[in-house]
């Protein structure tokens, strides 16, 4: 039970990650589209960069899923 759970809470924070990781992607997408201000495109490249180590420092699962 005590692995499941891990990996289970693994699964959530690595989804919340990449969710908000393709949120930002698609912000600056939006940004760089319209032309906008350059402060507005560094602090979101900022917040991604941010997000992206974050995923890094979870790294893999703790134990793969069951099949």
């Amino acid at each position: 039970m005590g692995v499941e759970r891990s990996v289970t809470r693994w699964y959530i924070h690595h989804q919340r990650i990449t969710d908000e990781i393709a949120a930002l992607n698609a912000k600056l997408a939006q940004i760089q589209a319209e032309e906008r201000s350059n402060a507005s495109t560094q602090e979101i490249e900022k917040r991604l960069l941010t997000f992206q180590n974050k995923l890094r420092i979870l790294g893999p699962c703790p134990k793969p899923m069951m099949g």
